[in-house]
């Protein structure tokens, strides 16, 4: 379907304009660009990817602005379609079409194409498995910010991006020793064999988050070397952790995901991975170590600021209603 904003036309992608959207994308987003190929990977070949849910914004032929919508088509976890829940994983508007209401029109459009398939929520953004950034930077972003909340968006989440400099990194003289305890005890500290896959998985889409569990088995199809990835298992050989780097687009610098189960917290275990993950990835060349998302005042934010790291961005995760009273 294709609408009128004053003189832009707003209609659904098409094929052949990747390279104009993302370049688009750049010019309005240039502390957050995207590459055509980037784009291709996180967007246009999403297993739930809906052209009619990219609306594009063109103006005398060339895109101006865009707004992507998208639905669970394939089910993430198990048979849940999540059919009352749809994303809007970003939107924009070049800065000299700005402040005539076209994102606002783009995202009212997109909402309504959410509504006509059933959804009664949407959230921006949080999509998995490929979302850009975990949420809206409102220090980034204020005009957007406001855009949406006047739409009725409020914030759920607020996850933080952290960064740590791996130069000069050198493991902590008593996370060495803690090391050198549990091996002596009889665990395992080191790169997981194929049959250990198996476990990690499970564990982490069983006690963590199911899209961790996807993007490690996705990692290992796609070629990710096991040696990015530590483990943990007891003196008995169960696995009981686990941390690792380069598991999303092969960015060795990026960590996670991470986690040790319940049962083995406070025995200075996920401090012992997280140390030896930094450690392979200084010994790989990684200059710094990052990741998009880590819960605000969570076990693990703790770690990581005692480990070094450092908040360098906040998100917000949005949500508004969109039944037939709403937007």
């Amino acid at each position: 379907m294709t609408y009128e904003h004053g003189t832009t036309m707003v209609r659904p992608f098409r094929p052949g304009e990747s390279a104009a959207l993302a370049e688009a994308w750049t010019r309005s987003a240039p502390q957050d660009g995207i590459t055509p190929a980037r784009l291709r990977d996180l967007v246009l070949l999403d297993r739930n990817f809906d052209a009619d849910g990219l609306l594009i914004a063109e103006r005398d032929g060339a895109i101006v602005g865009a707004a992507y919508a998208v639905r669970r088509r394939i089910a993430h976890d198990a048979g849940d379609l999540q059919p009352e829940t749809g994303w809007i994983p970003f939107f924009f508007v070049v800065p000299e079409q700005r402040g005539h209401g076209l994102g606002r029109s783009l995202l009212i459009q997109a909402i309504g194409w959410l509504r006509s398939h059933g959804a009664t929520e949407v959230v921006f953004s949080a999509y998995t498995p490929n979302y850009v950034l975990p949420g809206l930077d409102t220090a980034r972003y204020p005009a957007a910010s406001a855009l949406l909340e006047s739409l009725g968006f409020s914030r759920i989440e607020r996850p933080s991006a952290m960064d740590r400099s791996l130069i000069g990194y050198q493991m902590p003289d008593d996370v060495r020793s803690r090391i050198e305890a549990l091996r002596a005890d009889g665990w395992y500290l080191g790169t997981p064999s194929d049959d250990d896959l198996v476990p990690l998985i499970r564990i982490a889409g069983e006690a963590f988050n199911s899209d961790w569990a996807r993007a490690i088995r996705e990692g290992v199809l796609g070629g990710l070397p096991l040696e990015r990835i530590l483990i943990a298992k007891n003196p008995e050989g169960t696995v009981l952790g686990w941390a690792m780097h380069g598991t999303y687009e092969s960015v060795i610098e990026r960590f996670g995901p991470f986690g040790v189960l319940p049962e083995s917290r406070g025995t200075g275990l996920g401090k012992a991975l997280l140390h030896l993950t930094l450690e392979r990835m200084t010994a790989l060349g990684a200059h710094s170590a990052w990741f998009l998302w880590a819960d605000e005042g969570s076990t693990a934010s703790a770690l990581y600021a005692k480990t070094g790291f450092a908040a360098t961005r906040t998100f917000d995760i949005l949500r508004a209603e969109i039944g037939e009273s709403n937007v």
